[in-house]
C-alpha cells in the first residue's frame, strides 16, 4: 500500500517468491523514503554518495560500547544539531502523507545484495547468468552459485528476468560488538595465552595467517605487535578508507570486485612507525585509519590471538576493517551489512594465497566477533553458505563469537541489559485451527523508536498459518495468508507496517513469515533535518492461526538494533525492540553467523564462575545441531589497549574475547598441520574439551562441548599428524605398520 493511503485498509497481495520481503519493502518506496532510509539501513547507500570537500573518511575517536542500556544515563544532547530529526506525530505523519506523491519505484538509491543462483547449472548456462547479473551491477563478486553485487534499484527487478536467478536478498544487518569494558591496566598478560605443549612443531603459529575482522581500528603500532621496531601486520583492509588505493585497484586479478576502501600494506605501516619517532608523533596519526577509537575492540581481539602476548604471538597477521557504525554524515553513503564480511573473508583468502610460496596459500584461522541475527538459524543463509563454501579448502579455519545476548532477566532494578536476550521465541500450535500469540515491545520508558524492526518466523513446510498483526491500542487487522503479503502500508498510529507470509523459502524449504515496522520516513526540511515519524510505542500482538497443521512448531527471532540515540534529539532512539514476558525463551538466542555447519562458534566461559558468562548467547540452531561449538575464557581478558599513549592493555568481557582466543589456537593447530579441514579443527576442539567444574561431558546449549583446552588441542594435532604420516609411508610401502 502506498503512505498516502494513510486511513485505508491493508491492500493484501501475492508475493515475489524470488524476492527477499525486506527488499520488496525497500522497492516500495519513493527514492525520498529510501534516501532517508540510507542514514540507518545497511545495504542501502545513495546512489551518488556526497562528498566532504576535503574528501577525507571520518575517523571515530571515542568508544561507543555500553556494559548495560540505560536511556537515564544519556548525556545532554545539542537540540540544535543540524542533523536532529524532527519528530512527527500520528496526525503530522498522515497529514503529510496524504500530500505524497503515488508509490513510484526508487531510481537514486543502490542496494548491497546477494544473488543466489540455481545450483545445478551447467557451466555455460552459470556463465551467462553470472554475466547477465554483473551487466547491472556496480560492484559484484562471486563464489560457487552466490554472488555479492551492488545494483542500482531501478535494476533490480531486471535481475529476476534472468530464470537462472533462484532469490535476491540485500545484506543482513551486523551487531555490534558488545564487551563489557573493565579496568585499564598497566602489565600486559605475558605468558599466560601461550601454549608450550609442542612449540617445536607449532613454532607459535609461524608461517601461518591470522585474519581479524572487527571494528574500532587496529593499532599495528602498539608494543604487543612490534618485533625489533617492525610490525607484525602485514595488511589492513580499511574498508572506509579512503588514504590509500583499495585491494583490486593494486592487483584487480586477484582482488576482483574489491575496489573500494584502502588497503595499507605492512611496508606503509613501518614507514610510518620510523616516521614517528623522527617526529615524535603517533605511527596511526601518519598511517590512519577511518576508525581509531580508544581501547578499540579490533585490537584487542587482535592481541588475544596473535600478539606477542598472545596465543599465536609469531604468526602473520592481518585486518580487515569494518566500516560497522558510521557517523550520520556517510552512513547514507556507505554500505555496512553482511555483504561486506563475505568481501573480507575473499580478501583475507586472496591474501593468504599471494603471501605463500609454491603456489600454496598460507594456512589461514580467520576471527569474526561480530554477529547477524537474521534468518533461519541453520547453515541456509547467504552469509552461513558462503562461510561453508570458503571452509571447503583444507589450511583454513574460521572462528565467531556466539554473540552477547544470554542475558533474559535484569540484575538490579535499573539493569535493561536483558533487552539484548529477548531476541527468540517459540511455540507450538496443537491443531488447526488454534492459536498462539507473541508480545512485541517496541520504544516506551522514554525512548521513541525511529529505526526499522524486523521480526522472523520461522516453520516446517508441512504446516500453514494465517497470521495477524494488532498494533498498541488498534483492533487486529486483516489476516494475511500463505502466500500474501501487505507492504508499506501507513496505520492511524503513524507507523508503516508490512507483513508477507512466504511458502517453501528457496534456501532451506521452510515457510517464513516477516513483519517489519517501519518510521514514516517523511521529507527533509529547508534546514536538511529528516522528518520522522517514530514506531508507535508499545506491545505489539503477533497471532499464528493454524490452518493446516501437521506439526505446529515454529521459532522467531528479533533483528534487533545496537542501541543509539539519535544526535541532537533527546528521545529518539535506534532502539532494539524485544519479545514481551510470556514470549520470549532463554535459547536459540546464538546468532545466525555462528549458525553455519563448520565454522568454530565460541562461548563466553567465566572461569571464576565455574559457568558460562551470564550474557553469553546460548544455542542449539533452529534445527537442533549443537552451536556453540566450544567455550573460552572470555570473563575480564587483559589485551592491549588501541590508541592509547598512556596506558597499554584493558580488561574486556564478552565472546569477543573468547572467539580470537580459539582463533589463536586453531592458528597453532594449522602450523602442526597446515592442510587440516576446517572439520578435523572442530572436530579436535570437540574431542579434546574439558567440561567446567560440575558439569559432565557431552554438549550444553551454554558452554558447548566444555573448554577449549589449548594443550590438548596441540597434542591431539601432531598425534593425528604422525598417524596421518605413519599411514601415508605403510601404503607407499605397500605394507602395514
Amino acid at each position: 500500500m502506498k503512505q498516502g493511503d494513510a486511513m485505508a485498509a491493508p491492500k493484501i497481495r501475492s508475493l515475489d517468491p524470488r524476492l527477499s520481503p525486506k527488499l520488496d519493502v525497500f522497492l516500495g518506496g519513493t527514492d525520498q523514503v529510501n534516501q532517508a532510509r540510507a542514514e540507518q539501513c545497511p545495504s542501502v547507500a545513495l546512489a551518488e554518495p556526497a562528498v566532504d570537500g576535503t574528501g577525507a573518511a571520518p575517523v571515530t575517536r571515542e568508544s561507543e560500547f555500553r556494559e548495560t542500556i540505560e536511556v537515564e544515563a544519556a548525556g545532554p544532547v545539542d537540540a540544535a544539531s543540524p542533523r536532529a530529526p524532527t519528530a512527527l506525530s500520528p496526525a503530522e505523519v498522515i497529514a503529510l502523507a496524504a500530500k505524497t506523491p503515488q508509490e513510484a519505484p526508487p531510481e537514486n538509491v543502490v542496494f548491497s545484495l546477494f544473488v543466489k543462483l540455481d545450483r545445478d547449472l551447467t557451466p555455460n548456462v552459470r556463465e551467462d547468468a553470472i554475466n547477465a547479473v554483473n551487466r547491472y551491477a556496480k560492484r559484484s563478486r562471486w563464489k560457487l552459485d552466490t554472488g555479492v553485487v551492488e545494483v542500482a534499484a531501478k535494476d533490480v527487478r531486471d535481475l529476476l528476468v534472468n530464470a537462472a536467478v533462484a532469490y535476491v536478498e540485500p545484506g543482513q544487518a551486523l551487531r555490534g560488538p558488545e564487551p563489557v569494558i573493565g579496568h585499564n591496566i598497566t602489565n600486559g598478560p605475558g605468558d599466560t595465552r601461550r601454549v608450550k605443549a609442542e612449540s617445536a612443531r607449532h613454532h607459535d603459529g609461524q608461517d601461518v595467517l591470522v585474519g581479524i575482522i572487527d571494528v574500532g581500528g587496529f593499532d599495528f603500532a602498539h608494543p604487543d605487535f612490534l618485533d625489533k621496531s617492525k610490525t607484525r601486520w602485514v595488511a589492513i583492509w580499511d574498508q572506509a578508507g579512503t588514504s590509500r588505493p583499495s585491494p583490486a585497484n593494486r592487483n584487480l586479478g586477484r582482488y576482483v570486485g574489491l575496489d573500494y576502501g584502502s588497503e595499507i600494506r605492512g611496508e606503509h605501516m613501518n614507514a610510518a612507525i620510523d616516521g614517528a619517532r623522527t617526529r615524535n608523533m603517533a605511527a596511526s596519526s601518519l598511517e590512519p585509519q577511518s576508525q581509531m577509537v580508544i581501547g578499540s575492540h579490533g585490537t584487542h581481539v587482535a592481541s588475544i590471538a596473535a600478539g606477542n602476548d598472545g596465543v599465536a604471538r609469531n604468526a602473520f597477521i592481518a585486518g580487515v576493517l569494518l566500516a560497522l557504525r558510521p557517523e550520520d554524515t556517510v552512513a547514507s553513503s556507505s554500505f555496512y551489512d553482511s555483504t561486506r564480511i563475505a568481501d573480507a573473508v575473499e580478501y583475507l583468502i586472496e591474501l593468504a594465497a599471494e603471501l605463500g610460496k609454491d603456489n600454496t596459500p598460507l594456512p589461514l584461522s580467520i576471527n569474526i566477533s561480530l554477529g547477524t541475527n537474521g534468518h533461519a538459524h541453520d547453515t541456509s543463509s547467504a552469509m552461513a553458505r558462503w562461510i561453508d563454501n570458503a571452509l571447503a579448502t583444507r589450511g583454513r579455519c574460521v572462528s565467531v563469537a556466539a554473540g552477547n545476548a544470554g542475558q533474559v532477566e535484569p540484575g538490579s532494578p535499573t539493569d535493561r541489559g536483558y533487552v539484548k536476550g529477548r531476541i527468540h521465541a517459540s511455540g507450538k500450535i496443537p491443531a488447526t485451527n488454534l492459536r498462539r500469540e507473541l508480545g512485541w515491545i517496541v520504544g516506551g520508558d522514554g525512548v521513541q523508536d525511529i529505526s526499522e524492526n524486523e521480526l522472523e518466523i520461522w516453520y516446517g513446510p508441512q504446516d500453514r498459518f494465517d497470521v495477524e498483526v494488532k498494533p498498541p491500542g488498534q483492533p487486529w487487522l486483516e489476516p494475511i495468508r500463505l502466500g500474501q503479503m501487505i507492504r508499506n502500508a501507513l496505520l492511524g498510529n503513524g507507523t508503516v507496517l508490512s507483513v508477507y507470509n512466504e511458502a517453501y523459502h528457496p534456501a532451506n524449504g521452510l515457510n517464513r513469515i516477516s513483519v517489519l515496522l517501519s518510521p514514516f520516513f517523511g521529507p527533509q526540511q529547508p534546514g536538511g533535518s529528516p522528518q520522522l515519524g517514530p514506531i508507535a510505542s508499545g506491545e505489539w500482538r503477533v497471532r499464528l492461526t493454524g490452518a493446516v497443521v501437521r506439526d505446529g512448531s515454529f521459532d522467531a527471532w528479533i533483528e534487533r538494533d545496537d542501541p543509539r540515540r539519535v544526535p541532537g534529539s533527546a528521545q529518539q532512539w535506534r532502539y532494539p525492540s524485544y519479545f514481551a514476558p510470556g514470549s520470549y525463551t532463554d535459547d536459540r538466542m546464538i546468532g545466525s553467523l555462528a549458525c553455519a555447519e563448520r565454522l568454530l562458534s565460541v562461548a563466553n566461559a567465566d572461569i571464576d564462575r565455574n559457568a558460562a558468562h551470564v550474557t553469553s548467547s546460548r544455542g542449539p540452531t533452529r534445527d537442533g545441531r549443537p552451536k556453540p561449538d566450544i567455550a573460552a575464557n572470555g570473563t575480564a581478558v587483559v589485551a592491549a589497549k588501541g590508541f592509547d599513549s598512556e596506558v597499554p592493555w584493558i580488561e574486556m568481557t564478552g565472546t569477543s574475547m573468547a572467539s580470537p582466543f580459539v582463533c589463536g589456537v586453531a592458528a597453532l593447530m594449522l602450523g602442526i598441520k597446515s592442510d587440516l579441514t576446517s572439520a578435523q579443527i572442530q572436530g579436535i576442539l570437540r574431542s579434546t574439551s574439558s567440561p567446567l567444574p560440575g558439569q559432565t561431558f557431552g554438549w550444553r546449549n551454554d558452554t558447548g562441548f566444555g573448554l577449549i583446552d589449548a594443550t590438548a588441542c596441540v597434542r591431539a594435532t601432531a598425534k593425528f599428524t604422525d598417524m596421518v604420516v605413519r599411514s601415508t609411508a605403510a601404503t607407499e610401502s605397500g605394507g602395514t605398520q
